[in-house]
Order: C-alpha cells, then sequence, then structure tokens
C-alpha cells in the first residue's frame, strides 16, 4: 500500500507548494527533507519559467508493487534547452530477480546488476537533480509509483509530487484516437500515444526504446514540441501537471 495513505487529506487538498511545506516537517530522511525543502513552483507559474527534469526508469515489470527499477535515466531541461551535460543514467540492482520477459524488454542481463548498486546508495545523487524541479515522464502510472514504493521499502517513507505526463497530454490531443466499430471494419486503426509514435506526429527523430536515458531525453523533446505546438509558453504549470 502506497504511503501517501498515511498523508492527510487536509495536506493532500492543499496547493502543492503548500502541500511540500507540510510535508518537508513531517519527512525524516533527509534526503525527503531537502526533496520538499527545495520547495514547488506555485502553479500559475509559465510553464517556460519552470525548471523540470525528464525522468525515466526501467523496471522488472508494470507493478510497483511486485516488481522493481533497473534504470534510472534523467536529465534536467527547461522550454529552451535539454541539459544534457547534467543527464545522469544508473543501472541498479533490483530487490527481486530479473524476470526472462523484463530482460528481453530493456535489455538489462543478471550480468548487468551483479554488481550494481542498490537504489538506496544512490539515492543523494537522483535527488540532486529532483530538488526544486517538475518531474515529466512518458505514463504516470511507472515513475511516480515506483519511486514511492522504492522510498518505502528504503527508507519507511514514501514521496508525493507533481508531474507532468506527456502520453497523458497527448492523449488529451487525441481524443479520437479510438475509432469506432464501423470505423475499425473499414480498416481504421487507433491513433497510438506510446512514446516513439507520439514523436513521429511532430516530426522527431527515431530513437531506440527502452534505455531508460534515451527515453527520458526523447520525453523531453516530446514535451517541447507539444508546448510549441498545442499551448502557450504562458500556460500556467498548474494546467499541465498532474
Amino acid at each position: 500500500m502506497s504511503d501517501n495513505a498515511s498523508v492527510p487529506n487536509d495536506i493532500k487538498s492543499l496547493p502543492w507548494p503548500e502541500q511540500f511545506q507540510a510535508l518537508a516537517k513531517r519527512a525524516k530522511a533527509p534526503v525527503l527533507k531537502a526533496f520538499y525543502e527545495a520547495g514547488c513552483v506555485s502553479p500559475d507559474t509559465s510553464i517556460c519559467e519552470v525548471p523540470m527534469v525528464a525522468l525515466d526508469f526501467e523496471t522488472t515489470g508494470l507493478e510497483s508493487d511486485a516488481h522493481s527499477i533497473v534504470s534510472i535515466g534523467l536529465v534536467p531541461f527547461t522550454l529552451d534547452a535539454i541539459v544534457l551535460g547534467q543527464a545522469k543514467h544508473w543501472i541498479v540492482r533490483p530487490k527481486l530477480p530479473l524476470h526472462q520477459m523484463s530482460v528481453t524488454f530493456h535489455g538489462i542481463t543478471h550480468a548487468d546488476i551483479e554488481k550494481a548498486p542498490d537504489l538506496s546508495e544512490i539515492l543523494e545523487e537522483v535527488f540532486a537533480s529532483l530538488n526544486g524541479r517538475i518531474p515529466v515522464v512518458h505514463f504516470r502510472h511507472i515513475e511516480r509509483p515506483f519511486l514511492d514504493v522504492a522510498l518505502q521499502y528504503r527508507l519507511n517513507e514514501g514521496i508525493r509530487f507533481p508531474l507532468i505526463d506527456t502520453m497523458a497530454i497527448e492523449a488529451h490531443l487525441q481524443p479520437g484516437r479510438q475509432p469506432s466499430f464501423f470505423k475499425r471494419l473499414i480498416g481504421e486503426k487507433p491513433v497510438s500515444i506510446r512514446l516513439s509514435d507520439s514523436r513521429m506526429r511532430y516530426g522527431l527523430p527515431h530513437y531506440a526504446a527502452h534505455n531508460a536515458l534515451i527515453d527520458a531525453i526523447a520525453t523531453a523533446e516530446l514535451l517541447q514540441a507539444q508546448i510549441q505546438h498545442h499551448f502557450s509558453l504562458q500556460t500556467p504549470i498548474g494546467d499541465l501537471w498532474l
């Protein structure tokens, strides 16, 4: 069960900046206290002024309570620039064995993780890139719940934070992506909102999938394109985060 269940509803109902202030007082682990104390931008901040970090995990499966993180990729960025010089990539040792299906999916093998650090050993480095930034992901049901469970397991504390989900934005922009029964009969196919297919709609280059760092960079580029084509630079971050 998510540690978020232990956070009182009166805190959860606050705007994110106030939630961070309240959670900073509750946090016991130094990395979490520092994360919350770094603060969260106001919901009315223009997206062009928001420091962000694209984040991607490769995992042993899709269920945060049953599977583990095996690699992390992140890259700080704004709408103006992706800071490749500060990009980070780690392979981490999962607490549960690798499944052959996940090895086939992301290519990380038992040999790769044999001497890899546990997530607890790199938390300070990971949070150094997260603090003060809004995470951007493609499919929010991976990074946020997996990080929450991983921190509960290691720190006995979960985590709460807003994020931007480029898949959710693309779903909003493609409301008719599922053709009707009759359109399917004549061969019309659903519109894919997967990362690579979403990028193609904006003329972005093809990248090999399922490497956490490459996918993080691809997600940052996708958000930049989505904002350029469909939103204003003055769009409030509160209209986009979840």
